[in-house]
């Protein structure tokens, strides 16, 4: 297992590799001469950047005034290259740490298990299964996760726009609108 820890670092972005409708989302941290890039789903990248925004808000609620106030410097430069994926990404987990009033987001790769033949080895597997996933982990300042937050929502949004009738992502080849003829393909 490696632990690759930012704190704080040079730069963390989340960035994308390839056309819309095929692209690959990254979260990537730079510091001290290391490039750290793990394979995230866009869904997190989404999910990340929102959750960053409420964590700031419950954290101006609780604590009276707001963490480090201002948008921090926006970063919409590219992924640093060459960009060679460390992990793909499972879990990411987000804290505040008070002490030193830091955002905390730790990016966890997925766990891939096989498919056990009965309930008895499952017990057996998760007893003595060793904590082999590599983890990201950065510190970022209040101004520094919200620019993080600004930048990722923006990357989410370059995609390919929805069907402003069924919200379904639409191609350039063409798009089958369930709401416009009633017809949606099988397993969708």
């Amino acid at each position: 297992m490696s632990v690759f820890e930012y704190d704080p670092p040079e730069r963390f972005i989340a960035g994308t590799v390839g056309q819309p409708g095929d692209r690959t989302f990254f979260l990537q941290a730079t510091g001290g001469g290391r490039v750290t890039s793990a394979v995230v789903e866009k869904a997190q990248v989404s999910a990340l950047a929102e959750r960053i925004e409420e964590l700031l808000e419950e954290v101006r609620r609780r604590f009276g005034e707001p963490p480090e106030e201002g948008p921090g410097e926006a970063d919409d430069g590219p992924l640093e290259q060459p960009i060679e994926a460390d992990f793909r990404v499972g879990t990411l987990a987000l804290a505040w740490d008070a002490e030193s009033s830091r955002v905390i987001i730790e990016a966890q790769q997925i766990q891939e298990v096989e498919e056990p033949e009965d309930a008895e080895e499952v017990e057996v597997f998760a007893q003595d299964a060793p904590a082999d996933r590599d983890v990201l982990r950065v510190h970022l300042t209040a101004s520094a996760a919200r620019a993080f937050a600004g930048r990722a929502m923006r990357v989410v949004a370059a995609g390919r726009p929805n069907c402003p009738l069924c919200g379904q992502p639409l191609d350039p080849t063409g798009h089958i609108c369930p709401r416009q003829n009633g017809y949606k393909p099988g397993g969708l």
